[in-house]
């Protein structure tokens, strides 16, 4: 039998991760769901578990990437072969994973990211500014990976045992997604997009100010150059380096 778990990073996210929980659980009671608490301040962590979740709690605020980075390797130490990533705030719906596996069940991809920009009858239509920002990274990942890509900053994601490897021992600090878009393609992992619909946050607010997207646009475009050219830890072995 297929072990699938469900890796979902939180903070401060009270309001909205039982019903995330529970919506996975309703979805596919197989599914093992493993939240990252990442430093809460609020009760998350006992949302989460009252919800069904096991909770991985971090002694401290260390950001997406730290919190992603831990449920993979949670996954990866006990063994599941598949692992879904699920935003902590409801946007994501359970009900599309199935899209997501699929590639992967074909045996056609080994990461399989949603994408709210596959097609243009899409109803997700950020602010102008971020949307400026969203096409502006996959023109870049694009031409640095000579691989077409619509959304690099999705958090939506489905993975095999390669990817859950992959990003056990290495993911991006800060706002990740990006970068981690490039790293698998550099190790020549098979990456997939299929169109998902992304609902909107009902609880809370984005952590992205104007301020902080233009610091990321920045600091992001220079990590991405720098990304193509450091050689980073391949998890197979006999994989040419």
């Amino acid at each position: 039998m297929t072990r699938v778990a469900a890796v979902v990073p939180a903070f401060e996210e009270e309001a909205a991760i039982g019903a995330v929980v529970a919506e996975i659980v309703a979805f596919d009671p197989s599914i093992d769901v493993i939240v990252v608490d990442d430093g809460s301040s609020d009760a998350t962590a006992a949302a989460a578990s009252a919800a069904g979740a096991t909770v991985v709690r971090l002694p401290f605020n260390l950001g997406i990437g730290a919190a992603v980075q831990t449920g993979f390797r949670w996954a990866l130490e006990r063994d599941y072969d598949l692992a879904v990533r699920l935003d902590g705030d409801g946007q994501h719906d359970p009900a599309e994973l199935p899209k997501l596996l699929a590639p992967i069940e074909r045996d056609e991809a080994d990461v399989v990211t949603g994408s709210r920009f596959r097609e243009e009858e899409d109803a997700y239509r950020p602010p102008l500014g971020r949307r400026v920002g969203i096409t502006w990274f996959a023109r870049l990942v694009s031409l640095l990976s000579g691989q077409r890509v619509t959304d690099t900053t999705s958090g939506f994601q489905a993975l095999n045992r390669s990817g859950i490897e992959l990003f056990a021992r290495d993911y991006p600090s800060d706002y990740p997604e990006v970068e981690a878009t490039v790293l698998l393609l550099k190790h020549r992992l098979r990456l997939a997009e299929v169109p998902v619909r992304m609902r909107e946050r009902e609880h809370g607010s984005s952590s992205i100010t104007f301020l902080r997207s233009v610091y990321y646009a920045i600091k992001v475009t220079l990590a991405l150059f720098i990304a193509m050219g450091r050689r980073y830890a391949v998890p197979s072995e006999g994989v040419e380096r």
